[in-house]
């Protein structure tokens, strides 16, 4: 049988997340694919760099946690196609979460209104959800 979670778990795991990460996280946007797990090295060029809210996920519920707030840069750093997302610890080097990015609609873990950064160019994340096994 496969471990099945309640939803109170699902959410205290959830809910976790964003507590081991910590307040003011630094979320990059990168080119390319994501590397083998979040203690990898960095691969792809660094489009953007976020500074996340202090408070930047919304509490889970239904073993599901979604963004809080509106998250955005005004000034991409580079251009290029937006690959994949790495979220950091607000030190900027221990990176805890990455996932896929895509434009809205794409199918990615994260989606932006235009996954095709110009340097200077404004742009927002439109979605950015986490879901807990068996939600």
């Amino acid at each position: 049988m496969t471990v099945q979670l309640s939803t109170a778990v699902r959410n205290a795991l959830l809910d976790a997340i964003e507590t081991a990460i910590g307040a003011s996280p630094i979320l990059m946007m990168r080119s390319g694919a994501a590397p083998a797990s979040p203690s990898a090295a960095n691969t792809g060029t660094p489009l953007a760099t976020v500074a996340l809210p202090a408070d930047w996920m919304a509490a889970a519920a239904g073993g599901v946690k979604a963004k809080l707030g509106t998250w955005g840069d005004d000034s991409a750093d580079a251009s290029g196609t937006v690959g994949h997302y790495r979220i950091y610890a607000a030190d900027g080097t221990t990176c805890h979460l990455q996932g896929t990015v895509t434009a809205t609609g794409g199918g990615g873990d994260m989606t932006v209104d235009n996954a095709n950064f110009a340097a200077g160019q404004k742009f927002s994340i439109d979605t950015y959800t986490l879901t807990a096994p068996n939600a």
